[in-house]
């Protein structure tokens, strides 16, 4: 597999290539269609800016992300763009059957070859019950053990390469390799790009051991990314898919034309967290509202700990901001989530960054 599938390519004055997470943010008096149609904008927005890739993450039973089908959306994008490298950020393995994932990976690299990305987590994306609802099992197995395992057989599910006598060596995910193979069949020799995402030590070992790019989820567990990409380095295996270790940080960022309006969004950034914790789910609130919302003391703390990972304010700051994050971190490619209420708000944001690091004109 090229390395140019995983490598981006760094424009401007960014210190790295810069990506996209979008979690289809739904805010209050919006609806689901609204930040559909916002996903679409901004992936050809940063396509034409010389964002390495966009990916979307697996949400569930939350009434402020609308990204609980990223395979469905991924199909859209892929309609409305041509360059950008599109994927999952993550798909949560253990909700779904290998099987199903290989299907529909494979068929979104049919519709865009050689350009998927995917991104797999090992963590539910939602809460116990809903997890539940999806496995069709009162039992949760997000176990170490069993997550490697799921790996390899959707490994080989992509690769159609079950040793004879495995009892799915005559099952094959199409599209898939197995049409080339087929008489008159022609297949591209392209796969979707396993990548590795975690917010702990768990996914940076197993990325390192198996020769994996991975993504760490810095914009949620920031405490843990120095040692997790150090596990990740100390551990890395050369392979067919990276001679070398290749890392990614997902970063939360906002860019606005004033500190005002960034402190007021990320404030309700904040309450829209702090209600999640909470167990009270909903829209992504009106900063008004975050606003009026007399916080209690622990929910002060809260809010003081989790905006202190958002990098935020006018243009250059959010870019000093994030040079100074890949500085510390080392990481080969930074990967940008930005937050608000209303969808031209985050479109603002990436073009203010764009014109920070002087990415190319659109």
């Amino acid at each position: 597999m090229p390395a140019d599938e995983i490598r981006g390519a760094v424009h401007g004055t960014a210190p790295v290539p810069l990506s996209v997470l979008d979690l289809v943010t739904v805010g209050a008096g919006s609806t689901a269609s609204d930040a559909l149609r916002t996903s679409v904008e901004l992936a050809r927005f940063t396509e034409a800016r010389g964002f390495n890739r966009y990916w979307v993450a697996e949400h569930h039973s939350m009434p402020g992300v609308a990204s609980s089908s990223p395979a469905v959306i991924l199909a859209n994008l892929a309609a409305h763009t041509d360059r950008i490298r599109l994927g999952s950020g993550g798909v949560m393995l253990p909700n779904h059957a290998p099987l199903v994932i290989a299907e529909q990976f494979g068929t979104l690299e049919a519709m865009a070859p050689g350009r998927i990305d995917l991104g797999l987590g090992r963590a539910p994306g939602t809460d116990g019950a809903t997890a539940a609802a999806l496995r069709r099992s009162d039992t949760l197995n997000e176990g170490a053990d069993d997550f490697p395992q799921q790996l390899a057989e959707l490994t080989r599910f992509l690769d159609d390469d079950f040793p004879d006598g495995h009892p799915y060596a005559r099952i094959h995910a199409i599209p898939g390799p197995v049409q080339g193979s087929t008489p008159g069949g022609v297949q591209s020799a392209h796969r979707p790009v396993i990548w590795l995402l975690g917010s702990s030590g768990f996914s940076a070992q197993l990325a390192g051991m198996l020769g994996l790019p991975f993504a760490f989820a810095h914009h949620f567990s920031a405490q843990n990314t120095i040692p997790a990409l150090d596990l990740y380095r100390e551990t890395f295996r050369p392979s067919e898919v990276l001679s070398e270790p290749y890392a990614l940080i997902g970063v939360s960022a906002l860019a606005t034309d004033d500190e005002a309006e960034a402190a007021r969004q990320v404030r309700a950034t904040a309450l829209n967290m702090l209600r999640l914790r909470m167990g009270r789910p909903g829209l992504f609130p009106d900063p008004e509202d975050a606003a009026r919302h007399e916080f209690s003391p622990m929910e002060e703390e809260f809010a003081a700990s989790f905006t202190r990972n958002i990098v935020h304010g006018t243009a250059d700051e959010v870019r000093a901001g994030l040079d100074d994050v890949q500085k510390r971190t080392g990481a080969d490619e930074l990967m940008l989530t930005s937050h608000a209420h209303r969808g031209e708000l985050r479109l603002r944001s990436y073009e203010l960054i764009a014109d920070a690091y002087g990415l190319p004109a659109a």
